[in-house]
């Protein structure tokens, strides 16, 4: 078996394995069939590999030295198939990005400066760059403190993203199609979305349109199969309006993780599916329910959160109307599944000054990762 070396880390409230660059064949198809090989993918348990047979931990993280000249690192984002052996480099993961300046610094990549190492990150998938402000202590990311994400059990190290160089990510374009709104002809009428891309492409619509409250847990929606072909119809329709994808069946095969799609609501009150805690409409600015995947979020992809403050900050946009008293503040507060997540957006003239959250990251386990030669045949 071919022995690699590779890194389990939790960044936010996603898990992917982190993997130097020069760990992996140079020859792309290799590759992917070696990554493919390493999550036990194709299959809905990932039994034979280190996958979790969910959207949210079958992600993967290589990193090595940076090829751009204002950046530390680079970072290529692959989102890894379960059931199919599809590997989607077509956009980011914010919430896996957090665990990149930990890994660097960890790792020896980027030089440790305390309190505070600031990570010029080179995400290669959008040709864009992320800063990542991380705490560090005795030369090592800082693991322990009292940042507590919704989604996530405990506290820690507060790392602060800041992607406000993201904008036009993937269509060079904060809004692709030079409009707030834009109405599509689907299969079941007209529908009213907006498309932002900022940090990776997302596409917004009413959660009223959809004929939903907005407020619904996973179960609720991921049930609901009619919803689920309508939400993915759009998504694919507007992949192939903004260049990613040349036919909707191609976007639903070979870029199902991006554009994302966000159904979205004035704030309201409903219950943390994972703990039953009520939130309050108080503690919202808006509510939003995102699917990934074509399944719904558990949380709130840390990329997600980005566009939708930006969104959020964009007169005229459907994120825009929902919010009541927040738009003259830089604060949103978005209401997800399992609790809130808070970022800084600032929008000016169409240009995005500044999107920030915070997340928490750490070192889950370190070692090799075996793969059976007669899987990396072709």
């Amino acid at each position: 078996m071919k022995r690699i070396p590779c890194v389990i880390m939790r960044g936010g409230t996603s898990k992917g394995i982190f993997i130097l660059s020069n760990h992996l064949p140079q020859d792309k198809q290799l590759r992917d069939r070696t990554i493919l090989a390493i999550y036990g993918s194709p299959d809905v348990r990932q039994i034979d590999g280190l996958g979790g047979a969910d959207p949210l931990t079958s992600k993967l993280a290589i990193i090595g030295p940076s090829t751009h000249p204002e950046a530390d690192v680079d970072y290529t984002f692959a989102q890894v198939g379960i059931d199919q052996p599809v590997l989607d480099y077509s956009g980011n993961c914010g919430n896996i990005s957090s665990a990149v300046g930990p890994f660097a610094i960890d790792q020896g990549l980027v030089s440790a400066v305390e309190p505070v190492t600031r990570v010029r990150i080179h995400n290669t998938n959008t040709g864009k760059i992320l800063e990542a402000e991380v705490e560090v202590v005795d030369g090592r990311a800082k693991v322990t403190g009292d940042c507590k994400i919704a989604g996530v059990p405990g506290t820690g190290s507060t790392i602060m993203l800041n992607f406000a160089g993201t904008a036009g990510s993937v269509t060079g374009k904060l809004l692709p199609t030079g409009n707030v709104i834009d109405t599509l002809a689907i299969s079941s009428g007209s529908i009213d979305v907006s498309i932002v891309d900022c940090a990776n492409p997302m596409v917004f619509v009413r959660a009223r349109d959809m004929g939903i409250r907005g407020t619904e847990s996973p179960h609720e929606i991921n049930s609901n199969a009619g919803l689920l072909n309508r939400l993915e119809e759009i998504r694919a329709t507007v992949a192939v309006m903004i260049g990613m994808a040349g036919t909707v069946q191609e976007a639903t095969a070979k870029s199902p993780a991006f554009p994302m799609i966000a159904m979205v609501s004035p704030p309201a009150e409903y219950e943390d599916f994972t703990t039953g805690r009520l939130i309050s409409s108080k503690d919202v600015s808006l509510v939003a329910r995102l699917m990934f995947m074509q399944v719904l979020h558990k949380t709130y992809a840390g990329t997600g959160t980005v566009c939708t403050g930006a969104a959020a900050k964009i007169p005229g946009t459907i994120v825009n109307e929902m919010l009541q008293d927040s738009k003259s503040t830089e604060t949103v507060r978005i209401g997800h599944p399992a609790g809130v997540i808070l970022l800084e957006a600032r929008v000016k003239e169409g240009l995005v000054e500044r999107a920030a959250f915070a997340r928490t990251a750490r070192r889950i386990m370190e070692g090799y990762v075996l793969v059976p030669w007669d899987r990396l045949r072709g």
